[in-house]
């Protein structure tokens, strides 16, 4: 078989799985909306993948705990110990896994809140999250708690390392995310970036070191500012996968909305990345990254949303000037995506750092000159210093959405801050946005 072959057949089999798993779905109808059957399924699977991976070290984990729990060993050095014992990031000492759950149908909604408090703090930050406990809840009054335990118990629920690789695994998750996304209808977006835009925006951040990556390997950082279920990490962390096994790349994130970050870290320790690194909060009001620096910056915060509610933290990190985010100016009120330019431009790796933002076509036009937007344009897109070079031709032409590409192209120690207008270059590449690419 070619390796074309292979790989079709690796994706077939991929989207088989996420098929049967999506199939438990019917067991919720008329109790949840199509829209909601996600909250049920991501994280039972995210359980039902975490409780396969765990089988072989549960007896000797739950064992430690007791241990450990009479000695009055708690914190960190409770929390690593687990982990080294159960051979994960994360741990249960709960005394049940899904078998026997469903083995006592008569107790089986106190017993899985038993199970649910038995795991470590990651793992109850991503059920808190995914409002799971309301979840239950209504499971529990439908009468389908049962069931679906049983169904992902069977063997169209079987994800065992051992029978799915964590890659594997990743892309399964990744395709019930795509399906979740879609039963969303018009509000998919807010879930969803397409993939092609995705990929595009990957390989213009890569394309410059695209051979010295090949030839030697490379260890890096990337961060998604509204980074949503955390795809375009994924993505990018394929695509320089797929042009080195020795790239290694460590992903930090933030994100707003409680049930995507939930599915965002759930992805992430699936896939045996750094999910501490996913973080929740506002990133124009709460910047969980100050101070950081990223090789790679890649996002599609929203645009056309006003920022009335960060208002009071985002105008005193302003009257900092250039020692916090928001120097050059402020946008205004009615439209924040600006806001987002700035925090990337900051969070740029000196000499080094590249980002691809995605941006509606006000970023280019509004606002009178001499006003917040205007200087704000002017800050990123100075053309006149010595560390640019940059191209006006769309490398897609279609539709009101555009790729801002900037890249940090300082040497030593220039001048920070104030005379950073030579921080970054534009590339306007106009983006689809029924997500079409149209050739230049």
């Amino acid at each position: 078989m070619s390796m074309t072959e292979l790989q079709k057949q690796t994706n077939t089999n991929i989207q088989a799985k996420a098929n049967l798993i999506w199939e438990i779905a019917t067991h919720l109808v008329g109790l949840f909306k199509p829209h909601e059957y996600g909250k049920v399924i991501l994280p039972m699977t995210v359980l039902k993948r975490f409780d396969d991976a765990l089988k072989s070290t549960k007896t000797a984990v739950v064992e430690m705990a007791k241990k450990l729990d009479a000695q009055h060993v708690e914190g960190a050095a409770r929390d690593g110990i687990l982990c080294r014992v159960s051979g994960y990031d994360f741990y249960n000492t709960s005394n049940y896994d899904f078998a026997k759950l469903i083995a006592d149908p008569d107790n089986v909604e106190i017993n899985f809140e038993a199970y649910l408090q038995g795991f470590s703090a990651n793992i109850k930050d991503i059920i808190d999250n995914f409002d799971f406990t309301n979840t239950v809840k209504l499971m529990v009054k439908g009468g389908v708690l049962f069931v679906t335990l049983q169904e992902f118990n069977s063997a169209k629920g079987d994800m065992s390392p051992e029978k799915i690789t964590s890659a594997d695994m990743g892309y399964i998750f990744e395709e019930l995310i795509r399906k979740f996304s879609e039963s969303y209808d018009e509000q998919a977006g807010a879930h969803f970036t397409s993939r092609d835009i995705i990929y595009l925006m990957t390989e213009l951040l890569v394309a410059p070191e695209k051979a010295e990556i090949m030839a030697e390997g490379c260890t890096k950082t990337a961060y998604d500012m509204a980074m949503g279920t955390s795809q375009m990490l994924g993505c990018l962390t394929e695509r320089l996968r797929a042009i080195s096994e020795d790239a290694a790349l460590t992903c930090f994130g933030q994100e707003f909305n409680p049930e995507t970050y939930a599915i965002a870290k759930a992805d992430m320790l699936i896939k045996g990345g750094n999910a501490s690194g996913m973080k929740y909060g506002d990133t124009l009001s709460d910047d969980a990254f100050t101070g950081y620096e990223f090789d790679y910056i890649i996002s599609n915060p929203p645009f056309g949303i006003d920022w009335k509610r960060e208002k009071s933290q985002v105008e005193a990190e302003a009257k900092k000037g250039f020692d916090g985010r928001f120097g050059p100016g402020l946008p205004a009120i009615s439209d924040g995506q600006m806001l987002f330019m700035l925090n990337g431009v900051k969070k740029l790796k000196e000499g080094s750092g590249r980002m691809a933002i995605i941006q509606n076509g006000s970023s280019l036009f509004t606002g009178d000159a001499g006003s917040g937007a205007s200087e704000i344009r002017r800050y990123v897109g100075r053309l006149g210093g010595s560390h640019y070079s940059a191209t006006h031709r769309p490398v897609l032409q279609h539709g009101y959405l555009y790729i801002y590409l900037g890249a940090d192209q300082r040497q030593g120690h220039a001048p920070q801050r104030q005379g950073s207008a030579n921080r970054c270059q534009q590339v306007l590449c106009k983006a689809p946005q029924e997500h079409r690419l149209q050739a230049c």
